[in-house]
């Protein structure tokens, strides 16, 4: 009888369906590695169901770190049992996009990915993210630390092309991790007044932990709210992390002549936001833009701030839980009420 080397792995088949169930371990190839998952964190899109539900059943998780546990015949940076954190997505590095600065629309970093994804045991890393997508954990930098690079990596992307300079005014409209860590990042940037917005007082709250100067209710939110805490003026930069047509609507109405909104999370499936063109763009010099991703160099510009500690990404850690845990972990995201970040542990 042929015995099979199995892991477990948290299968998604829908929000609330999430099955630990039994799979082969990957077996790695020329220039791949093997990667033990010590810790994974569960990410806003991981809990898109409309994005997912066609594509089921499949393992998600994408916010990783571990240790090598096998090395690939021709892999000579990196050696069994070596801290790591490691990206899904990575470029080509050739072509147009990446050679114009925008490595996160490469037809390539769109379809690498892990095998089989990161809530599991163990996954296999292909070559190509092995070359560009994998960066050594200093002993100063936990696991669960490392699992916000890949998170911090996409802000840091996001406020890089959106301008963010010292002395801006910012809002930041929806006040979810992703909120959070712009609010963080901007802060410790050097921006000026910061305001957050979020329908929920336990997120409100957390937005003043993390550097915001006002916290506003969203359903008591007015653009005339944001000038009277703002010296008279509407933000600078508006940043979006929140896909609530709501919101949206909000954010054109709070942008300042001569500001930026940035689109940072996506709406639901095939929604379309109206909007008053002339109002908006006609002698205003607004800027509409969007960012997605991060690319190997905001990985590595996001682990320098994690591992300096400059950012307190710890401190935004509510929940740990086993990988048996998983279906709460997504329960718990998806109501988006009383929780931040979530943290998988797959070995317990």
């Amino acid at each position: 009888m042929v015995e099979y080397d199995t892991m477990r792995v948290a299968m998604y088949y829908n929000n609330h369906d999430i099955r630990i169930e039994e799979m082969p371990k990957p077996k790695i190839g020329v220039g791949e590695l093997l990667i033990r998952v010590e810790a994974s964190g569960i990410c806003g899109s991981d809990v898109m169901e409309w994005y997912r539900i066609n594509r089921t059943p499949l393992v998600l998780g994408h916010e990783i770190a571990g240790t090598v546990e096998e090395v690939g015949e021709g892999v000579k940076i990196y050696k069994k049992g070596d801290r790591v954190a490691c990206a899904h997505h990575v470029p080509c590095g050739k072509c147009h996009y990446c050679l114009s600065g925008h490595e996160t629309v490469c037809d390539t970093l769109r379809k690498t990915n892990f095998d089989p994804g990161g809530f599991c045991e163990y996954l296999r890393l292909p070559k190509i993210n092995v070359d560009y997508g994998v960066l050594s954990l200093p002993d100063s930098v936990s696991f669960e630390e490392a699992t916000f690079i890949e998170p911090l990596a996409c802000v840091i992307r996001g406020q890089r092309l959106a301008g963010m300079k010292p002395g801006l005014s910012i809002l930041v409209v929806g006040s979810g991790i992703a909120g959070l860590l712009h609010i963080h990042l901007a802060k410790v940037m050097g921006a000026g007044r910061i305001i957050s917005t979020d329908i929920l007082e336990y997120r409100l709250n957390a937005a003043k932990k993390f550097g915001a100067d006002i916290s506003i209710n969203a359903k008591e939110y007015s653009a005339q709210m944001l000038r009277s805490q703002n010296q008279g003026r509407l933000a600078d930069l508006v940043i979006v992390s929140t896909g609530s047509p709501q919101a949206i609507t909000q954010a054109l109405e709070s942008v300042e002549h001569g500001g930026t909104i940035l689109f940072f999370a996506p709406t639901d499936k095939d929604r379309r936001i109206p909007f008053p063109f002339n109002e908006l763009f006609w002698r205003t010099e607004i800027s509409l833009m969007s960012s997605y991703a991060g690319s190997p160099s905001d990985y590595k510009e996001a682990l320098d701030f994690i591992a300096s500690k400059r950012l307190d990404v710890s401190s935004m850690i509510t929940h740990r839980l086993s990988l048996s845990e998983t279906g709460l972990g997504f329960k718990l995201v998806a109501e988006a009420r009383e929780s931040i970040k979530i943290i998988i542990y797959p070995q317990k």
